[in-house]
């Protein structure tokens, strides 16, 4: 600055002042002396104007505190509103741009997999909102941060929560005195002509002059926060404008933003600048420099967690409501986006409020898609020169051409000759990547889910016999290297989503909402007709046509498709729990069901608790689980034996669960007639000691009822006694045989016991792996009551010593095979036949 300059404002305080604190210019003597002279003369002046400022501030922050602690949420009413801090969660912030490989990885990928590749990201490249503006890794602090974020990644709600963390003192306390926040929508709203300061003054509570008075007195503890820029409404001329380097001079409220964006207003002053992808290489032109780069990617699985946590408000809630939404892949990968989340805790919190249970308010995938859609169709679009079905069908035509030739991004041409205004487009994501010397401008969907959602939307909007035509030539794709009739075909997702689509609520929304109307698509209805009444629904085949149904939602559609399967058999493939979800429903639709097949699945106890409340509307079940446990053995039986459907039910566990204190048995099989059950219970027990191995009991069907099962816990004992307990419960057993391994003297006085104990039990079968010799003395002293008979069979050793009694040892030929015969008129005993050969 030049002497004279100086003189002539030697009686503007504040600007001296100012000036002062940011010069690193070493003055001229004389003129050192002047500005000293200046200030100790207005001394009064200084401390009265550092404290006026200093209270209009303070008074701003109580607005600020008072204004943004609450928010106001999409689906409102007038006066509603919850705390922010209800609701704000960390979101996940990196630092860095990805190439196109790590693009690729992250819009591909979902559920655990999404978040091992978020977790390699964030190792050396995340940042928290306090550490925003440090300095980097040369040292150098920026100037401007870049804060980009796809629709619904919470971009405003962290810029509220700046906002009130800075006015509590709790962020920037040393580094900004003063923090403005402007909204580029409300910007696009100002007419004529405007200066910074008038800008500002009709965004907050401030006066034009106390901000000019902030201004001047430290602009360089300024930060002004401008949320949207992706929504601004630039001329293609703004660059040719002559700058405005003055807070107090007018011009186009635009040309006023871009002034101070690029730093010809205020340059000493800091900026946050929020934006979508598709307008952030114009930001990063326009925006003064050093600048930092920073993307929010939404939740982390951990921050969903904690989310589902701060709205509920309730332990038991959040955890039944997370614990649904954990399961799914699809919802878990959608809720890293904030405003999914929303959605998904407010649609559950709706089905709580009514008494429902959680699963049937959450119903489908493609009902929380299409209402994210619908939010920002109805709060995001505004501005776009398409009509939203011209919209939609743009966007799911080049969702299709994605889909067909499996890209997920997409070059710029291909984005402009589908969709005419890609920019301004808030389910499309733009990137640029480096070439060589070059840049290449690249687009996306949020993710891939949302592209094979955009295109089943575009196949159902079509007419009946295009669609027909474009759904088959899909399916006929095949599977990477296998067949185009593998199962689950290699579009599932999308297929799903057409069911999804075809929901007669959906349907209506779509019509009433946004003009659009979803023909019947009979086609696809009649298309899983055929296949579950024709095809060998194994595995993966039969998940995929319950996850098909579970999306239609449509409780007649699925009883009738329910009716024409025979066998629903998800074996040989690994069960995920929101597969038992879309079981449940299914099998809720229809009462009377054939057989369900469920082995070689990792079936757990949880699992299966899940899908209980339907399993009695089958008529034939096989379960094999890797956990039974005598609780929840008890809890199945007392659900199933209330049901008339039931014909037969087997049931096993895996050989590791052998020796687990929670489980007495490792099988059990029920048989049921119109009169009669028979129950077969396998132990676990493999000592040599003599044990029971297996127990089949056959009663009259109305007893079911009345059997304590809680019982069967003594099995896992050698108590004979409490085995005996046990047999109590069964008061009209008819039947009973018993499978040992070396039938001893106590066990045949027990055994005979029980035909004095039972006075209905009719016939008593053991059947031995060896019988001793001191066995065949009891029997032959003893005789059974009338009308009840006892048989016993077993091999004899005839060696005078270490005889056997193991059934490795049943090919020796010392062994014979006996049956012995007692009823009311004695004993006898036959030498069966010993094969030659032995298998």
């Amino acid at each position: 600055m030049k002497c004279c300059t100086l003189v002539e404002t030697r009686l503007n305080l504040p600007f001296i002042l100012n000036w002062k604190r940011r010069s690193h210019v070493c003055l001229e003597p004389w003129a050192s002396l002047e500005i000293t002279h200046t200030l100790k003369k207005h001394k009064p002046q200084v401390t009265d104007q550092f404290y006026e400022i200093s209270s209009v501030i303070l008074k701003y922050k109580k607005q600020i505190c008072s204004e943004y602690q609450y928010v106001t949420e999409y689906n409102s009413l007038p006066g509603e509103y919850v705390l922010l801090s209800e609701r704000y969660t960390q979101p996940l912030i990196l630092q860095t741009h990805r190439d196109q490989q790590e693009r690729q990885e992250e819009l591909c990928s979902s559920g655990e997999r999404l978040q091992q590749v978020l977790n390699s990201r964030t190792s050396h490249e995340s940042s928290y909102l306090n550490s925003l503006f440090n300095p980097g890794d040369h040292r150098i602090s920026p100037s401007a941060i870049i804060l980009q974020g796809n629709s619904g990644n919470g971009k405003t709600l962290t810029v509220q929560k700046i906002m009130l963390d800075w006015a509590s003192g709790d962020l920037y306390k040393e580094q900004f005195d003063i923090v403005f926040h402007l909204k580029c929508k409300e910007i696009n709203c100002i007419s004529g002509k405007k200066s910074l300061v008038e800008i500002l003054s009709n965004s907050c509570s401030l006066t034009s002059d106390q901000i000019s008075q902030i201004l001047q007195h430290s602009p360089e503890k300024v930060l002004f926060i401008i949320d949207g820029f992706d929504e601004l409404r630039l001329t293609e001329d703004i660059n040719h404008i002559s700058p405005n380097t003055d807070p107090i001079q007018k011009a186009p409220p635009q040309v006023t933003l871009c002034a101070l964006l690029k730093g010809h207003i205020l340059p000493e002053s800091f900026l946050l600048v929020t934006t979508r992808s598709t307008a952030t290489d114009t930001l990063g032109k326009l925006l003064k420099t050093p600048q930092r780069f920073t993307e929010i990617m939404g939740f982390s699985e951990i921050g969903v967690e904690e989310y589902f946590q701060k709205f509920f408000q309730n332990e038991e809630l959040f955890r039944k409501a997370y614990e649904y939404v954990k399961v799914n892949e699809t919802l878990i990968t959608a809720c890293s986006i904030p405003v999914i989340c929303w959605i998904i805790c407010t649609t559950i919190k709706e089905r709580f409020e009514v008494g429902a249970d959680v699963t049937s308010g959450l119903e489908t995938t493609t009902s929380i898609y299409f209402d994210f859609v619908s939010t920002l169709l109805q709060h995001h679009c505004q501005g776009l020169s398409q009509s939203v079905p011209s919209l939609l069908r743009s966007l799911g035509q080049l969702a299709e051409r994605g889909m067909l030739e499996q890209q997920v991004l997409f070059d710029e041409e291909s984005v402009n000759e589908m969709v005419s205004d890609p920019a301004g487009n808030p389910f499309l994501c733009k990137f640029l990547f480096k070439r060589r010397i070059s840049q290449e401008t690249m687009f996306s969907f949020m993710h891939l889910s949302f592209q094979e959602f955009f295109t089943a939307l575009y196949y159902v909007l079509l007419d009946e016999e295009e669609s027909q035509r474009k759904v088959s030539e899909l399916l006929s794709i095949p599977s990477n290297d296998c067949l185009p009739t593998s199962y689950p075909p290699r579009f599932a997702a999308v297929v799903q989503f057409a069911f999804g689509l075809l929901n007669k609520d959906v349907r209506r929304t779509l019509k009433k909402k946004h003009g659009l109307v979803v023909h019947a698509q009979t086609h696809l209805k009649k298309w899983i007709l055929e296949e579950l009444r024709t095809g060998h629904p194994l595995g993966d085949r039969t998940l995929f046509w319950l996850h098909c149904l579970y999306e239609l939602h449509e409780a007649d559609f699925v009883k009738e498709a329910m009716e024409a399967w025979t066998l629903i058999n998800p074996s040989d493939g690994l069960l995920r729990r929101i597969d038992c979800w879309a079981l449940l429903y299914c099998s809720q639709c229809c009462h009377s069901m054939n057989e369900l097949y469920i082995t070689n699945s990792g079936l757990t106890c949880k699992m299966l608790s899940m899908i209980l409340p339907a399993v009695r509307n089958f008529k034939k079940l096989t379960f094999h689980l890797v956990d039974l446990s005598d609780s929840f053995l008890v809890e199945l039986m007392c659900a199933l034996v209330r049901g008339r459907t039931l014909s037969s039910l087997r049931l096993s566990s895996d050989c590791s669960t052998r020796g687990c204190l929670s489980c007495s048995v490792h099988s059990l099989d029920l048989s049921l007639s119109e009169e009669t059950c028979s129950i077969r219970i396998g132990t676990l027990c493999e000592d040599p000691v003599p044990s029971f191995l297996k127990l089949t009991l056959t009663l009259p069907r109305s007893e079911l009822i009345s059997i304590d099962w809680t019982n069967i816990q003594i099995l896992h004992q050698r108590d004979l006694d409490a085995l005996m307990h046990f047999l109590s419960s069964f008061s009209k057993l008819k039947k009973l045989k018993l499978k040992i391994g070396c039938l001893t003297k106590k066990y045949s006085l027990w055994t005979l016991q029980i035909i004095q104990n039972f006075p209905s039990v009719t016939e008593l079968l053991v059947d031995a792996d060896f019988l001793l010799e001191e066995v065949i003395k009891v029997l032959q002293g003893s005789y059974t009551r009338p009308a009840c008979r006892l048989e016993v069979r077993g091999f004899i050793c005839n060696k005078q010593s270490q005889k056997c009694t193991v059934p490795k040892d049943w090919h020796q030929r010392c062994n014979q095979n006996m049956t012995i015969h007692l009823d009311s008129q004695g004993f006898s005993m036959k030498n069966e036949r010993t094969p030659l050969f032995w298998d």
